[in-house]
């Protein structure tokens, strides 16, 4: 029972409420500083904290693998179907040698008056002539997960045939029964409550609550540890797209971006220190035979291909390349291919050759190594190619990319 304080003569119950709200505005005062103090130790300990993080993060960067494509090879398909599934093909190559960026370069040259009208201009890639727009936007739709599609790739001209494309199968398309360390979402526009962070869909039943405020509608890679008892209301962390390699080694897709010609395939890179080992590959290049194995030693390498009219064509029509001679712009210049039986290989066919030789060749100083532990967590069920077909092309991606109205 409530204890009742007397009232003293003079001391009236206007008063005493007055003085009982002064106690309680500072017992308020005083949990609000205790409550600040203690996220600014929190913040100072983080703080302390980051230097070791970058050590380790700059322990964990791996060795990189890009190859470089004409966008004008789509040109020289018959109809809208075959370029879907040349881009397709292209991307399925990419992941089975587990390419970390996609380079799509113009190799027509300086865009004129008359072709300005035929420029295209994407959100996320830029401007570029419709091939390479086209090239590019097939990629970027099939490296990304299932389930954050629909999200990112709204109904549009050159996705109306996607329904023929064959899956990736990559490691980061997870379904939902799926166990992993690391996930791809998309943040959502769920109110947030004071204090918290943003609320992330990553192909499950429940959003993932991140530890950070983030803009709607951003995809991040998010990692989840896997000892979280409530399932409704798992707890993960936002992280570089990089972090999923480095920590267990399993390959987790590429990036593609635009070049407007050779020379920004090089001048554009996003490593620091740029491509350490640069190749190029045309009939004309020395034979790959005479390359020992394990010979060719990078951090980050780059493979670049050419097009109806080769390299040497592309490098006529660079307006920033005062040279005519490929070796003298790649470390490496190599016919991947010698003693060919066709006049021609056309580029999906030399990329897939030339990654299959380069294998042997290449050697990574710093490999991802991959973490058994984390590995056994992976769905490891075969599953053939017919089985997976419906399970990824699923009646909304084939659906969805129908329409000719929003081009």
């Amino acid at each position: 029972m409530a204890t009742s304080v007397p009232l003293g003569k003079g001391n009236s119950w206007k008063e005493h409420n007055r003085i009982h709200k002064e106690k309680r505005k500072k017992w308020r005062e005083e949990r609000l500083i205790k409550k600040v103090k203690k996220e600014n130790s929190e913040d100072v300990k983080e703080h302390d904290e980051k230097p070791a993080e970058n050590v380790d993060n700059e322990k964990l960067n791996v060795s990189t693998l890009s190859i470089a494509i004409p966008g004008s090879i789509l040109d020289n398909c018959q109809s809208p179907e075959l370029r879907t599934y040349l881009a397709g093909q292209i991307a399925r190559a990419a992941c089975i040698y587990k390419i970390d960026e996609i380079i799509v370069f113009d190799d027509q040259g300086e865009v004129t008056e008359i072709e300005k009208k035929k420029i295209k201009k994407d959100e996320q890639l830029g401007e570029g002539r419709a091939a390479c727009i086209h090239l590019a936007r097939i990629l970027q739709y099939l490296e990304c997960p299932q389930y954050l599609r629909k999200h990112f790739f709204p109904l549009h001209k050159t996705l109306q045939y996607a329904g023929v494309l064959n899956p990736l199968d990559a490691p980061h398309h997870l379904r939902q029964q799926d166990v992993s360390l690391f996930r791809e979402g998309i943040v959502t526009n769920k109110p947030i409550k004071i204090g918290r962070g943003s609320q992330v869909n990553v192909g499950l039943l429940n959003d993932v609550h991140i530890d950070k405020v983030l803009t709607p509608g951003l995809r991040v890679t998010v990692k989840i540890p896997l000892n979280q008892t409530n399932v409704k209301k798992l707890i993960g962390k936002v992280v570089s797209p990089n972090v999923p390699r480095q920590e267990t080694g399993i390959y987790w897709g590429y990036t593609v971006r635009l070049a407007s010609n050779i020379t920004e395939i090089f001048t554009k890179s996003p490593y620091e220190i740029g491509y350490d080992l640069t190749i190029g590959t045309s009939d004309k290049g020395t034979s790959i035979d005479h390359v020992p194995d394990k010979s060719l030693k990078y951090n980050h390498a780059l493979i670049v291909f050419g097009g109806l009219s080769g390299l040497e064509a592309a490098l006529d029509v660079d307006p920033h390349l005062k040279v005519d001679d490929p070796t003298l712009v790649f470390h490496q210049y190599f016919n991947t291919c010698p003693e060919q039986g066709s006049r021609t290989i056309r580029t999906e066919e030399a990329i897939l050759l030339s990654l299959s030789e380069l294998r042997t060749k290449l050697i990574a100083n710093n490999p991802a190594k991959p973490n058994l532990q984390f590995n056994n967590l992976i769905d490891t069920n075969n599953v053939n190619n017919s089985e997976m077909s419906d399970d990824y092309n699923t009646d909304e991606d084939k659906g969805s990319q129908t329409s000719d109205d929003n081009k």
